[in-house]
């Protein structure tokens, strides 16, 4: 048998620095052995095969690899499933411990659940620690130990339960990694990708962006922080970006708790996942046009904020948040299309999906989630264009036909569509009162 070793196992945490669990393993009594595995049951779901966020993965890991690289180690990379590749790496490997940081999606859940069980029933333990949060699982209750559903109340415990931050680094040990030979991490076409237009840079905070978040941050034209993938993947240290968002900006602060706290939903809440969180308002009949969702994903709905947004997207895989909140509420209200199409196109597309947070706007957007914008708050696409848009800066951007004869009409009037919508919601959650569906 080889030497004892244990294992760090990257998942939603690629950055060497300020990595909770790798500083755990670093500091155990063994040589630390890293690996990455391209989860097999999570790639089989995605439909582009040149997904951005698979590259955006590849390149993290790579430049990670190259750091290993002068401690005399690099990382080990795997495609398949989580625990067949354990029980291939308990062939080769003495293992004593597995490390790793906390995953919240049920998904994650269960495969670390079932790796868990694997290894305790060889005695072998499994530690995973908080990582990618500031607060998780049942930090921030109310007072009768419930989770909080409603947004403010847990944005303002979570900010009195905050201590105060001065961000600096742990040191982490990189010498107690275990000795390897350098070579390069599996490549994309060997787990059944291709290269894209991805360009991986090391996340920066911007204090020239983020100072003027509060300002700027509802106008599609201007810069955000665009720190959404990184946060996704982990390639920045969340607690790096709260310390700065208490010296720079509370605005986005807050929009920093709305991540936690889409989280904690999906984690005491996980049937948000397929259903409403109010279970109501999956009573709402959706007419489920195909023709007029397929115009909603091509940008061709005749709504320039709209079309913009959905252009956007499918170039770049990014969209600006006001313009994410204005595409979703037309799909909900105008096309009345249920909420569980749209999410399921962005977290085919996104570069930044994350599943919490997602499912957590959809249903905002539809009036169905917890803490949501009520049923009848439809958003005006022409009013958000003027309010947000009004010189056209973004929408000549994304549609270079507007103003011309090439750019569609409105595929459907909106008062029409804000009163059916308002009809069709009522009548739906009346019967549900009614008949107690």
């Amino acid at each position: 048998m080889s030497d004892k070793i244990v294992i760090f196992w990257f998942r939603r945490d690629l950055r060497l620095e300020d990595n909770v669990g790798l500083s755990k393993a670093l500091t155990s009594e063994f040589k630390v052995l890293p690996i990455f595995i391209f989860d097999e049951n999570i790639l089989s779901q995605l439909e582009n095969k040149s997904d951005r966020r698979v590259d955006y993965i590849h390149q993290a890991l790579s430049e990670m690899n190259l750091a290993l690289k002068t401690y005399n180690s690099r990382l080990l990379t795997f495609f398949g499933k989580p625990l067949e590749i354990f029980k291939k790496l308990e062939n080769d490997y003495n293992i004593q411990t597995i490390y790793c940081n906390r995953d919240y999606e049920p998904y994650a859940i269960t495969r670390d659940k079932e790796i868990y069980d694997y290894f305790a029933s060889k005695d072998i333990k499994f530690k995973a620690f908080k990582d990618q949060v500031i607060f998780d699982k049942s930090d921030i209750l109310k007072k009768d130990e419930t989770p909080y559903t409603v947004y403010t109340p847990y944005a303002n415990q979570w900010r009195e339960k905050l201590q105060p931050i001065d961000y600096k680094p742990e040191f982490l040990n990189f010498n107690n990694l275990y000795s390897l030979d350098f070579k390069e991490i599996l490549s994309l076409s060997e787990i059944g990708f291709t290269k894209t237009d991805m360009v991986y840079e090391k996340p920066v905070l911007d204090s020239a962006i983020i100072d003027e978040y509060d300002k700027t941050r509802d106008f599609p034209q201007h810069s955000t922080t665009e720190l959404g993938i990184a946060l996704r993947f982990g390639s920045i240290s969340i607690r790096n970006c709260v310390a700065f968002a208490l010296k720079h900006n509370q605005t986005w602060l807050s929009e920093l708790i709305w991540r936690e706290f889409f989280m904690q939903i999906l984690f005491h809440f996980p049937y948000v996942v397929n259903h409403a969180f109010k279970p109501k308002y999956d009573a709402i009949p959706w007419r489920n046009n195909e023709d007029e969702f397929l115009k909603w994903c091509e940008g061709k709905t005749g709504y320039p904020m709209v079309d913009a947004g959905m252009r956007q997207l499918n170039a770049t895989g990014y969209m600006h948040n006001r313009v994410r909140m204005i595409v979703a509420s037309f799909l909900c209200k105008h096309l009345l299309i249920d909420w569980r199409w749209g999410e399921s196109y962005f977290a085919q597309h996104l570069n930044d999906y994350e599943l919490s947070s997602n499912n957590g706007n959809w249903q905002w957007a539809a009036g169905s989630g917890c803490d949501a914008a009520p049923y009848f708050r439809i958003f005006n696409p022409e009013t958000q264009l003027s309010k947000f848009d009004k010189a056209s800066i973004y929408i000549k951007t994304w549609l270079p036909e507007y103003g011309t004869a090439g750019y569609p009409e409105p595929m459907v009037e909106h008062k029409f569509a804000r009163e059916r919508a308002l009809m069709t919601y009522k009548n739906a959650l009346q019967s549900f009162e009614t008949e107690g569906i």
